[in-house]
């Protein structure tokens, strides 16, 4: 069998990405029949169909997925490789990756920006997504950081907390427990709580707080947002747990309210995960260090006081 050309697998792993041809041609500044020829190439060296169409819609093969696999552990190493050429010549750059988790992505942004102004040369892709996509990209090797509250448990990971996360309970400014001191948790039983989906660190929160005081979990409603969530604290359709964060302008315009809870806030922190067995370039070191030096001066804490 012929090997597979690096563009070739580069051409693969994107259409395999997006499932879409189009898309691809897009991504990598192709025209559609191109990109079709050199799938079709790609199936031709192998002996293997990659793709399977039902309908309109892409799926990978068993193969496709094996490839898949190989490919992006290629383009890994391959960046790898020009990031440990350009540190040779003694330069700093390279391209980050960093997956964020959404609550992440009401600081990040402003940290970014200033690890930008004092590293041009490097480049750097933010994508926002809930925590179950985060840990998939990092796994998946399409992220090189991830920015998250509660790390991996899977041992695959290195963690290395960074800035603390302040979770409070917000309500309604004219909520009946606005404005009350030392919240038993026993009061909290018979409220509505708005809380993200299954697996989300602030629900996982909530579950283990009314676990430790041995009282049932309050009923619920789950939204796949924290805009969501703040939206419908400030309807009154119940109370959230949220990280600091997140509220900071609401808090400002007095849309809502934190609660005085015994236990809260619950003091956790925000993580840089990496998995164990990348290597760090240059860029990602300094992003890394940038993140340990800079980022506690964005602890809100001191909006409670």
């Amino acid at each position: 069998m012929l090997p597979l050309s690096l563009r070739q697998l580069q051409v693969f792993e994107s259409v395999a990405r997006h499932l879409s041809h189009s898309r691809a041609a897009a991504e990598l500044y192709l025209s559609q029949p191109a990109i079709s020829m050199q799938i079709k190439q790609v199936e031709q060296i192998s002996g293997l169909a990659m793709f399977e169409q039902v309908g309109k819609k892409l799926f990978l093969t068993e193969a496709g997925r094996e490839l898949l696999h190989y490919s992006r552990a290629i383009m890994q190493q391959m960046q790898e490789l020009e990031s440990v050429l350009g540190e040779m010549r003694g330069l700093e750059r390279g391209h980050l990756n960093i997956a964020v988790v959404s609550t992440a992505n009401y600081f990040m942004p402003q940290l970014l920006a200033k690890f930008i102004q004092t590293h041009a040369n490097i480049q750097v892709s933010l994508h926002v997504a809930n925590r179950d996509a985060v840990l998939r990209e990092l796994t998946d090797n399409l992220a090189d950081f991830a920015i998250m509250g509660l790390p991996a448990e899977d041992g695959e990971m290195d963690a290395h907390p960074f800035m603390e996360n302040p979770l409070v309970i917000i309500a309604a400014p004219n909520h009946t427990l606005a404005g009350r001191s030392q919240i038993t948790p026993g009061e909290l039983v018979g409220e509505t709580f708005l809380l993200r989906e299954q697996g989300s660190g602030t629900r996982r929160v909530i579950e283990r707080y009314f676990a430790k005081h041995r009282l049932p979990l309050p009923r619920s409603m789950e939204m796949d947002t924290n805009e969501a969530i703040k939206q419908s604290v400030q309807a009154g359709i119940g109370l959230g747990i949220i990280s600091l964060h997140a509220i900071e302008l609401e808090l400002e315009t007095a849309r809502l309210r934190v609660l005085d809870v015994q236990g809260f806030p619950i003091l956790r922190n925000w993580h840089i995960v990496h998995r164990k067995n990348k290597r760090l370039s240059l860029a990602a070191q300094a992003f890394v260090q940038f993140l340990l030096t800079e980022a506690t001066s964005l602890t809100p804490l001191a909006t409670l006081a």
